[in-house]
């Protein structure tokens, strides 16, 4: 005779739902954002079927949604100009650029929307690098103190958080130091500590034409300041250096296909967890949903679900929105 049976918690919803380990609300989402120039303007983005570039004025408008829908905080990227790129990055800290005035208007028209900008010199460098190049090579500690002084004006601007995404060696500590010499002390950091040369971030950079240019002078790809892929013991090391420089948030990236690494990660710090559900892994669910392989809204529920179960915190996803109203129906 059978005593211990563990379907009897699985009879039907009520007793599955009562038992139920992980839990995944709206309150879990960060919704990246593209930003572009111009007014009530919208471009779609073909590899991520449903992502948008928008003008500030209908991102402002986006953000209102999201609110109503419970989605309480957005992660800001810019598609910048070509004419703007140069090699310092210098646009990413003009007080009148397009993240600072998109962060003022986004907090102007929705004060309650946590608004957490990227930190990073790709998108504003003619090299599509994360830092600043001389004799082709990265230059960590000049890229330093340019993500320093852009974190400095996103805070002038009105952000909540900053998120530094480059990876380049202390720049937790160096923007760290600037905030508090600054006077925002309150401003956060979300910190992509273990974040890996990834092939799932493809079509993100097509969003915002920030790939590595084929220049035989430069590093092809990012693979210098990047995780390799194929390390776990690594990403505590980057971690924990992070944690001892002053980060308020950990992110992990990608996501679906770095649970393990998530998982590893909170068995092993207190810290608030970010997982990035980056655009290749949106990308392919949006593919197989199309064409009939899978079905969409309950893949989304199912890998997002994962993340809180793996020990994520929060979750930055491109399905935020989609998310909220299949969640709140």
């Amino acid at each position: 005779m059978i005593h211990s049976r563990n379907r009897r918690l699985r009879v039907n919803e009520s007793i599955r739902s009562l038992v139920r380990e992980s839990i995944l609300t709206t309150n879990d989402f960060v919704m990246p954002i593209f930003v572009m120039e111009g007014e009530n303007m919208q471009e779609p983005i073909a590899s991520m079927p449903g992502i948008f570039r928008r003008s500030i004025d209908l991102t402002v408008k986006e953000c209102k949604e999201l609110f109503s829908l419970g989605v309480k905080a957005v992660n800001l990227y810019m598609k910048v100009s070509d004419h703007m790129k140069d090699n310092t990055g210098k646009e990413a800290w003009n007080k009148d650029g397009l993240m600072q005035n998109t962060i003022k208007a986004i907090k102007d028209a929705v004060p309650g929307m946590i608004v957490m900008p990227d930190v990073a010199l790709d998108p504003y460098s003619i090299y599509g690098h994360d830092g600043i190049i001389e004799n082709g090579k990265i230059l960590n500690d000049a890229t330093n103190d340019a993500l320093a002084r852009m974190s400095v004006s996103h805070a002038e601007a009105g952000a909540d958080l900053v998120a530094p995404s480059d990876m380049m060696d202390g720049r937790v500590l160096t923007i760290r130091e600037a905030l508090e010499e600054s006077g925002f002390t309150d401003v956060g950091i979300v910190s992509y500590a273990a974040k890996y040369a990834s092939s799932f971030y493809g079509p993100f950079r097509s969003a915002l034409d920030s790939a590595p240019k084929d220049d035989m002078e430069i590093p092809k790809d990012k693979k210098t300041y990047q995780m390799d892929f194929h390390n776990s013991r690594e990403a505590l090391n980057e971690v924990f250096k992070d944690i001892d420089e002053g980060a308020d948030v950990i992110m992990i990236k990608p996501g679906l296909p770095y649970l393990d690494i998530v998982s590893k990660v909170r068995e092993a710090i207190d810290l608030p967890i970010a997982v990035y559900n980056v655009s290749g892994e949106y990308a392919m669910v949006k593919a197989a949903a199309q064409n009939g392989w899978i079905d969409n809204d309950k893949t989304i529920i199912e890998s997002l679900t994962c993340f809180k179960r793996a020990g994520a915190d929060m979750i930055f996803t491109y399905f935020a929105k989609e998310a909220a109203i299949l969640l709140n129906k």
